[in-house]
């Protein structure tokens, strides 16, 4: 996402609220509270969280909903109601998801059904295809077990590629000093340093006995030092 800078809206995620109308199946609220249609029927973007069976106060009362948390344009979170048809083809879909695909771009659909029911659907924008899922025997499925099972999957997800991540931008700085390390061997090596001459140049430069206890900029500063000698 792009930040803009100068005045503008108040960086929050916006609420996507689902529920079947004549013309649509979901839509935003206003600072004055008032419904925004969305037509379009499909969100891509990333998902970053979800939360299952969340109280919140409505107009009605209290009541638990399922919101899911997807990385756009901006943050979006689509809350619709945990018993509701959307909440639980959305579950099904997330419980067959493996690692590869959630965190990958995905699309959320919205398509209506009878009465007051709205589904949802999963695609890969990629290849145009849905996630299938099955309905048979939706009726004994223990649906709050699974939306914690679906809750520690996605969050989780979270959690194990920020540690990827980090493991890997550990393993690149590792690799990048020790070719920096072998680069300063060979300059010595054409010098004719002995180590004791290395380490009293380090000693008296940065306080420091070892290239390895030098920081990156030191350890590149250290470098072209060698290389300037030998020119």
């Amino acid at each position: 996402m792009k930040v803009k800078l100068g005045f503008g809206s108040i960086p929050k995620p916006q609420y996507v609220f689902v529920s079947k109308e004549s013309d649509h199946c979901w839509y935003m609220l206003s600072d004055e509270q008032k419904q925004i249609p969305i037509y379009d029927k499909a969100l891509t973007g990333l998902i970053t969280g979800i939360e299952v069976n969340k109280k919140v106060e409505t107009s009605y009362g209290e009541a638990e909903k399922t919101d899911l948390h997807i990385l756009a344009d901006k943050p979006y979170i689509v809350r619709s109601g945990s018993e509701s048809y959307f909440s639980k083809s959305l579950l099904l879909s997330l419980d067959v998801l493996t690692y590869e695909q959630l965190i990958k771009p995905l699309t959320i659909a919205v398509s209506p059904g009878e009465k007051t029911i709205v589904f949802c659907t999963i695609y890969n924008p990629v290849t145009f295809r849905s996630i299938g899922v099955s309905w048979d025997g939706h009726r004994e499925i223990d649906w709050q077990a699974l939306g914690q099972k679906v809750s520690l999957k996605i969050n989780n997800l979270q959690h194990k590629d920020k540690q990827h991540q980090e493991i890997s931008n550990n393993i690149d700085m590792s690799e990048v000093r020790a070719s920096f390390i072998a680069q300063s061997d060979i300059y010595l090596d054409q010098l004719n340093w002995s180590p004791e001459q290395g380490r009293e140049y380090l000693q008296q430069r940065y306080g420091k006995r070892s290239r390895y206890h030098l920081s990156d900029t030191e350890l590149l500063e250290f470098i072209d030092f060698l290389r300037l000698q030998l020119t």
